[in-house]
């Protein structure tokens, strides 16, 4: 009797647990796929549930590529030997007489003291006056000077040579080799050349940006797509500020992943196929790969272009769903785009709860049993 009595509270023990996991929700990652579906918009959800195909993947796709505006794709190098505000001159004249208007002592030739171009981009040169020089080149500047000189003294010889860029100066920040205020000279009046002088990038070549301001207008481009096309290479102008950066944008990998985390864009174009590798790929015993959902705020152009509507308004909740099972499934992968904040959801394959609920029945039946075990010892 003590022994079927036992039997019995085993088997009483089991259902119980059974009970009780049938009662409470076991450990998981988040919805399933029917889950998911069920909260459509259609059936009184909060989002569009889309599955991706060919047709939607070309609707959704924004093209990645940065560029330069006209502004400064049409500027032309400057001259090197333009002058600036704040750059300094060194300027000697010869007088054809002993005593001339400013050599003394018999000395013909007169070393003016470094002259700097004021923020009006005039200098003062004695007999001659105020000049003008900022946006004149050093021989046009001498020609001015000599023509002024010459009512002062008999045929004055001058010459102007301009110092090394003090006032054409262009500012390289951020993730390049060298940051600093480099003089704009022959040698470094285009981007690429600057951006050489300045050390090069301290960044990946493939996830780099190169930001320049010129005053109120701002361009971006890829550092690849800066050496791929010649016209990218654009003119610099004193005062430009040139940025370098890594690329920012990132998704989120959520669910039945090989990682649940932030994960940042590796290149200028990032497909479905490319950033689930980027997070190690699915999970190969919880993962459902029928389920991979795609969640992002999609602008109301797209989103009324993909579900073939007229009438929404502002951004959209949407989820798209990515079937790797079908044959055409990795191809469609392959060819969604994935863009800057954009969640990616991988759900649990349908059979994984029932693998918990068994998993739990079962252990919590062998518990009992080794519970009746023990009794049963004790009583004989």
């Amino acid at each position: 009797m003590r022994i079927g009595s036992s039997r019995a509270a085993a088997a009483v023990a089991a259902l119980a647990a059974a009970s009780l996991v049938a009662g409470c929700g076991l450990p998981r990652s988040g919805p399933t796929k029917q889950e998911f579906l069920a909260s459509a918009i259609d059936r009184r959800g909060g989002a569009h549930f889309v599955e991706v195909t060919d047709a939607v993947a070309a609707a959704t796709a924004l093209p990645s590529g940065l560029s330069f505006s006209r502004e400064f794709l049409d500027a032309g190098v400057v001259a090197s030997d333009t002058i600036y505000p704040g750059d300094v001159l060194s300027i000697t004249i010869w007088e054809n007489v002993d005593q001339g208007v400013l050599a003394v002592g018999g000395n013909n030739a007169t070393q003016l003291p470094e002259t700097q171009v004021d923020g009006q981009g005039f200098i003062f040169v004695p007999y001659a006056g105020r000049i003008r020089a900022a946006g004149n080149s050093p021989e046009a500047l001498r020609q001015t000077i000599t023509r002024l000189l010459e009512n002062q003294t008999p045929d004055p010889q001058v010459v102007v040579a301009r110092k090394a860029g003090d006032g054409a100066t262009v500012s390289v920040i951020g993730n390049a080799g060298v940051q600093g205020v480099f003089p704009l000279e022959r040698p470094n009046r285009t981007l690429t050349s600057m951006l050489a002088q300045a050390g090069g990038i301290s960044v990946k070549p493939e996830v780099a940006k190169i930001t320049v301001t010129r005053g109120r207008h701002r361009g971006t481009i890829w550092l690849s797509d800066l050496y791929a096309d010649p016209a990218n290479d654009i003119a610099l102008r004193a005062g430009d500020k040139i940025l370098v950066e890594e690329d920012d944008r990132a998704f989120i990998a959520l669910g039945a992943t090989g990682g649940q985390r932030r994960v940042p864009f590796e290149r200028q174009e990032l497909s479905a196929i490319d950033a689930i590798a980027e997070f190690g790929g699915l999970n190969p015993g919880t993962a459902d790969p029928t389920g991979i959902f795609v969640l992002r705020e999609e602008p109301a152009e797209i989103a009324n272009r993909v579900l073939g509507r007229t009438d929404l308004r502002g951004p959209q909740r949407m989820a798209y769903v990515i079937d790797l099972t079908k044959p055409s499934g990795i191809f469609i992968a392959r060819d969604f785009m994935i863009r800057d904040e954009d969640t990616i959801y991988v759900t649990e394959a349908p059979f994984l709860q029932w693998q918990k609920i068994i998993g739990a029945i079962t252990g919590a039946a062998g518990s009992a049993n080794n519970l009746a075990n023990l009794a049963d010892g004790n009583d004989s």
